[in-house]
């Protein structure tokens, strides 16, 4: 079948074809099935605990595997500038407060903390009597 197009043209042409066609469409689809379903999991999460990856992977796993999902049922290219702008719009909403680390700072446990602040104090008081011990046994050596 000669149409004197070349193939190169017939597959940008269906291109962006099919990039129009994932454009307010795949957008619509991926609010009202996955983002819905993301908002109830983040919900159940007291605040304090979206900024810990232990316990945002598995909705944000589902999130993601969602829009790629609807993306292959439209024949959609994955990831693209409408999946990009909805997971920047996620991570302003629900991820802005999180260090770039994407754990939770938090002060280490007293067991590891205690020496790193009672061993400066000893070594400093042992040195500082040691001082004061070698200064009066001295006095009477002159």
């Amino acid at each position: 079948m000669a149409t004197g197009i070349p193939p190169r043209a017939i597959v940008e042409a269906c291109q962006s074809v099919s990039v129009m066609a994932c454009g307010g469409t795949y957008e619509y689809a991926i609010e009202e099935f996955c983002l819905g379903k993301f908002r109830l999991d983040m919900e159940e999460l007291d605040q304090h605990h979206w900024c810990s990856w232990e316990d945002t992977v598995e909705p944000y796993g589902e999130l993601t595997n969602c829009t790629y999902l609807i993306a292959l049922k439209m024949d959609c290219f994955w990831p693209n500038r409408q999946v990009d702008e909805f997971f920047i719009r996620i991570h302003k909403h629900y991820f802005h407060d999180c260090s770039l680390s994407g754990r939770q700072l938090r002060d280490p446990p007293n067991h590891i903390l205690g020496p790193f602040i009672v061993v400066p104090i000893l070594v400093t008081l042992l040195m500082t009597a040691l001082v004061v011990w070698r200064s009066k046994r001295s006095e009477g050596i002159v």
